[in-house]
């Protein structure tokens, strides 16, 4: 419970960083004007030991710190600003999704190089048939299914420009209007 620490008087005051290396994300309270480390607590799963919430407020949590030599500590901290908290959560859930998202990548590919091979290349001997563009072969040589078309002759004369003597010169469009 919060409420039973004195939140009047911290014992200690900084700046709080997350930070990740590999599965493992790191909460480093650390001096806000040198730097130096205070406490680091090593967080393998989220949530879990090493980041708890208090049962009276959402902006206070207890932490399992560790030091180099494995010894262990729990400390409680909190934030002034909800904003902070938020942040905070959501930096933690963010690597810990990464997580589950590499190591369900590594799955299905382990999967995939377990799992069968398909061999799609053609066997010694083996041969396909294609129809293209309805193009059939009759005795040894190539017909086509569709006569073409001849490419439409020159016209010798041009049409008229608009505007001239149409009843002198004979439409070339036949009985519908010429585009």
């Amino acid at each position: 419970r919060a409420a039973d620490w004195q939140l009047d008087q911290p014992a200690w005051s900084g700046r709080m960083r997350i930070m990740a290396r590999g599965d493992v994300a790191f909460i480093r309270l650390e001096d806000k004007t040198s730097g130096e480390l205070f406490a680091q607590a090593p967080v393998e799963q989220f949530p879990g030991a090493a980041v708890e919430s208090v049962t009276d407020s959402s902006r206070y949590f207890v932490i399992r710190i560790e030091d180099d030599n494995g010894r262990r500590a729990f400390i409680g901290v909190g934030f002034v600003d909800r904003g902070d908290v938020f942040d905070f959560n959501v930096a933690l859930q963010d690597h810990f999704k990464w997580v589950r998202q590499q190591s369900e990548l590594a799955r299905q590919v382990q999967s995939l190089e377990e799992g069968p091979t398909l061999d799609l290349g053609f066997k010694e001997g083996q041969t396909i048939t294609l129809n293209i563009a309805n193009i059939k072969k009759k005795d040894g040589a190539a017909g086509s299914a569709k006569p073409r078309l001849a490419a439409p002759a020159a016209p010798s004369r041009l049409p008229p420009p608009p505007g001239g003597r149409a009843s002198a010169v004979a439409a070339p469009c036949g009985e519908r209007p010429c585009p």
